[in-house]
């Protein structure tokens, strides 16, 4: 089981993972409710170097970010169910709107997002915002392959469906 860290934590935790020549990989999401969508990306993530450290959203940006019904899960329970995970080695809360301030302070040597983002500003998906940090700390970025029809919102409407049919079985 991996460990929470708080946020005045991962100086320390960084270096001694330099001092032991490990590959450190960062990705970072609001993981509510978790899903196999989830838990397959992390995997992905994680064979991608020997240490894999995740970033949990904070309450406040889930709610901005997804709207007033979310989180469903508080920050503190997303955080714990990650490291509960055995390809997470730490997760860490954090309240910006971007990881920005999370890979400077990390320094990852692999930052890995979701296909739902991209690096060229020409290409489909959402410009990922944290290029330009990674690129300076001297990171590489990887965009990892999202599973269709894996989502929390999608989970959540399925929940409300049923619920709205008195709790009729659904397809």
């Amino acid at each position: 089981m991996g460990q929470v860290l708080q946020f005045e934590e991962i100086p320390a935790v960084r270096d001694e993972l330099r001092q032991r020549g490990l590959r450190v990989v960062l990705t970072n999401g609001h993981f509510d409710l978790l899903h196999t969508g989830h838990t397959r990306y992390l995997a992905q993530a994680r064979e991608l170097g020997d240490i894999l450290i995740v970033g949990i959203n904070d309450d406040a940006t889930t709610r901005s970010r997804k709207g007033p019904r979310r989180p469903i899960l508080p920050e503190d329970e997303r955080a714990e169910l990650v490291a509960a995970l055995a390809c997470v080695d730490y997760t860490v809360i954090f309240s910006e709107p971007t990881a920005d301030r999370l890979i400077s302070l990390v320094q990852p040597d692999i930052y890995v997002k979701g296909g739902d983002y991209t690096v060229d500003p020409r290409g489909s998906g959402t410009l990922l915002p944290e290029v330009g940090t990674v690129h300076k700390i001297g990171g590489e970025i990887r965009i990892l392959d999202l599973e269709s029809g894996q989502s929390t919102s999608a989970i959540e409407q399925r929940i409300i469906d049923r619920w709205q049919r008195n709790g009729q079985e659904g397809p």
